[in-house]
């Protein structure tokens, strides 16, 4: 079977791969130079089962139309978005009841586990270098009825064989002794040791190089014109280069899944949902005082903050990667300096003594493809030879592995190895 993945991302690179590994022949097509360089590139780079809520919690419709021309609200809409999400935030809000939130919750988390075994299975077969710790993450709490929150969430959780450990101030701190500066600022915390940390643009170029050598084409720099269509059929996709044939299209674009679903004939219910992050250098020239008595600052595990919905983690040893907020701003992939300003407060909030210079920082942003329900699309379409691997939001790089290997099987015509039909596209039909 020949299938031409569009798309060269997490979600991408992963069909690619499993698709290889079934026999298919495989090209995957991507506008940017190289892979892995839109949403995949900067991101924050933790695999977390632990986080995979969607956006549209209880109340979040109503938070996220107060919080237009607030720089500081970590969901932010922009006025020049709002055309777009109309119809898709209606549906938005018909998903953020408790009972629709919390079993999109529990999807998302049972997706994710699958995704790290089939990641760890992968590893076992090629063992990949992309700054790979299976760690856990912190996630800290700075007032007592926050980490009281925290505490009913995490225990929730527990039914999905998610576990944790509550920690007070004291045993925080033991625990990661580089927060001890933030002691004040600081109620208590929750390790979630089946979380994990990885670079994911390492991955992805990693991962491009074993499915080029099993046998996979990749083409860069490429951008589809035209689509060609009979009955509910796709024959052909013409390129700047030439027009190409296949069995089988999977759209793995991303949030750009949405403009191309629509030359597809499909309606693809994604929008961009910007995130940002900081890559800062942790090496000597970077940390000021290294230790606090005699603790070592530089921090080990990734600490996501729960008040400002962002996250710093420790990457390769020597950096720093703080990421978070969101942005509904259409396809604007410009910088904010305020939105950034919000990232760099955070490190300096939970990390004082980490005195990088700005012109040492590499600012990102990137557009995560959200869903109405905040579950991802993964599957067979209205279109006979057209599938989906996109909607992963926040959690593309936590549920990449295992949302590649179901779509490829699905594509082959096998049953996948874990139920994905929660995330059938047709749910939205």
């Amino acid at each position: 079977m020949r299938v031409i993945v569009i798309g060269c991302g997490l979600a991408g690179i992963t069909t690619a791969y499993y698709l290889r590994l079934l026999g298919a022949e495989v090209t995957v097509l991507d506008r940017s130079a190289a892979p892995a360089r839109e949403a995949s590139y900067a991101n924050g780079g933790m695999l977390t089962p632990s986080l995979a809520d969607p956006w549209n919690s209880p109340g979040a419709f109503g938070m996220l139309l107060r919080s237009v021309g607030r720089e500081d609200a970590s969901l932010l809409l922009r006025p020049s978005a709002l055309t777009s999400l109309l119809g898709w935030g209606l549906r938005f809000h018909a998903s953020s009841s408790r009972d629709a939130f919390e079993s999109a919750y529990l999807n998302n988390v049972r997706l994710a586990l699958y995704s790290q075994t089939t990641l760890r299975e992968l590893l076992q077969t090629h063992p990949l270098e992309f700054e790979y710790a299976p760690d856990g993450t912190i996630k800290v709490f700075a007032d007592q009825g926050a980490f009281e929150q925290g505490r009913l969430v995490a225990h929730w959780l527990k039914q999905a064989q998610l576990h944790h450990r509550e920690m007070n101030r004291d045993q925080l701190l033991e625990f990661e002794p580089a927060l001890a500066p933030a002691a004040e600022r600081l109620a208590g915390g929750i390790h979630f040791p089946g979380d994990e940390v990885g670079n994911a643009r390492l991955f992805c170029e990693a991962l491009k190089a074993i499915a080029e050598d099993a046998g996979a084409v990749f083409r860069f720099s490429e951008q589809i014109l035209e689509v060609n269509r009979r009955g509910r059929r796709i024959e052909s996709l013409v390129t700047p280069r030439e027009t190409l044939t296949a069995d089988a299209y999977v759209l793995a674009a991303g949030a750009y899944s949405w403009p191309l679903g629509k030359m597809f004939g499909l309606r693809v219910p994604v929008r961009p949902l910007k995130g940002y992050s900081l890559t800062v250098p942790v090496g000597d020239d970077a940390v000021g005082d290294r230790a606090v008595g005699d603790k070592i600052v530089v921090p080990r595990y990734a600490v996501v903050d729960d008040t400002l919905h962002a996250a710093v983690v420790p990457l390769g040893g020597n950096k720093l990667r703080v990421a978070g907020t969101a942005e509904f701003a259409g396809f604007d992939v410009s910088l904010t300096p305020k939105r950034l300003a919000n990232l760099r407060a955070l490190l300096d909030q939970l990390y004082p003594l980490i005195t990088a210079e700005q012109g040492s920082i590499e600012s990102w942003c990137g557009l995560r493809p959200v869903t109405p329900d905040g579950m991802p699309l993964l599957g067979a379409t209205a279109r006979d030879n057209v599938y989906l691997n996109t909607g992963h939001g926040a959690l593309g790089w936590t549920q990449a592995c295992g949302s590649g290997q179901a779509v490829a099987q699905l594509v082959m015509g096998q049953t996948p190895d874990e139920d994905v039909s929660a995330f059938a596209p047709a749910r939205f039909r």
